[in-house]
C-alpha cells in the first residue's frame, strides 16, 4: 500500500471530494502512486484527513469510473495501467507511427486476409456493386504486446489487389496504399459509437463481455474523392483515450 501523501484545504470553497480526487490523481501522474500499487484504504483516508467516508468514496469512485483506479473485491483499490492516448481521431496516421511516438513498441497480428464478395453494406460504403470482389483484412493491433484494438478493413480488389503482395504484419496499410495516387487515402469520414464488448472482443483483447468499447467506422477517400477503404475498429474502452482539439470560430 502507498503512503498517504495528501493535503486538503478545508478553508477554500472547493469540495473536499474533488480536492482528494485531484490529489490522488496528481500522485498517480507523478509516479508517487505506481501502477499496480494499492491506494490507501477508505477508512485510513478518513482517519488521516478527518473527512467522511462518503467524501472519500465519491473521489475514489470517480477515479475508478475514469479508469485511473480499479477495485478487486476483498483486496482493495489499485492504480490502473495508464491509458494509451490516441490522436488518430483528428488526423490520418499509421498506427505504428502513432504508438512509436509514445515510446511503445507496436505490432500487428493478421487474423484473416482474403478476397471475398462484397456484402450490401460494404458495397454501399465502397460504391461498388454487391458481390464484387473486395479485400477483407482483419487485424489485431498491439502496443508493448498488449492488444488495444481490432480492425476489420475492406478494400476494392480491382484498385487495391497489389496490397495482397505485402506483409501486412510488418508494413503499414496506409503506406502501401500511398504508393499510388489513386489509392492513397487523403480524407476520411469517421463515426464514433460507444458499445459493449462482445465475446469476440474478449477472444482477441482480453476484455469481458459488456465492458465499454469505442467503435469507429471509417470511410477513406482518395484525391479524386473515391472511396478506397471501409474499416470497423473496436478499441478497448479501458485502455484507450482519445485526444481532440476544438477550435471556436470568431463571429
Amino acid at each position: 500500500m502507498v503512503k498517504i501523501d495528501i493535503h486538503l484545504d478545508k478553508s477554500i470553497p472547493i469540495p473536499l471530494y474533488y480536492q482528494l480526487k485531484e490529489e490522488i490523481l496528481n500522485n498517480i501522474k507523478s509516479g508517487t502512486y505506481e501502477q499496480g500499487s494499492m491506494v490507501p484504504k477508505e477508512q485510513d483516508l478518513c482517519d488521516s484527513l478527518g473527512i467522511s467516508r462518503t467524501t472519500v468514496r465519491q473521489a475514489i469512485t470517480e477515479l475508478v469510473h475514469e479508469g485511473w483506479l480499479y477495485r478487486i473485491k476483498s483486496k482493495g483499490t489499485f492504480v490502473s495501467k495508464p491509458k494509451v492516448g490516441q490522436d488518430f481521431i483528428k488526423k490520418l496516421e499509421p498506427f505504428n507511427e502513432q504508438i512509436s511516438r509514445m515510446n511503445m513498441v507496436p505490432s500487428t497480428r493478421i487474423v484473416e486476409l482474403q478476397v471475398i464478395p462484397a456484402s450490401r453494406t460494404v458495397a454501399e460504403k465502397l460504391k461498388i456493386r454487391e458481390g464484387r470482389q473486395v479485400i477483407y483484412l482483419y487485424r489485431v493491433r498491439y502496443a508493448d504486446d498488449e492488444a488495444l484494438v481490432t480492425i476489420k478493413t475492406y478494400l476494392p480488389y480491382e484498385k487495391c489487389s497489389f496490397v495482397m503482395q505485402h506483409d501486412l504484419e510488418k508494413e503499414s496499410l496506409y503506406n502501401i496504399l500511398s504508393r499510388s495516387e489513386s489509392t492513397r487515402v487523403c480524407t476520411a469520414h469517421r463515426i464514433i459509437e460507444a458499445v459493449e464488448a462482445e465475446p469476440e472482443d474478449g477472444r482477441f483483447m482480453d476484455i469481458k463481455p459488456g465492458k465499454p468499447i469505442h467503435l469507429f467506422s471509417t470511410e477513406g477517400y482518395n484525391i479524386f474523392e473515391e472511396p478506397i477503404e471501409f474499416s470497423i475498429a473496436r478499441y478497448r474502452g479501458d485502455r484507450n483515450t482519445f485526444d481532440v482539439n476544438i477550435y471556436v470560430e470568431n463571429k
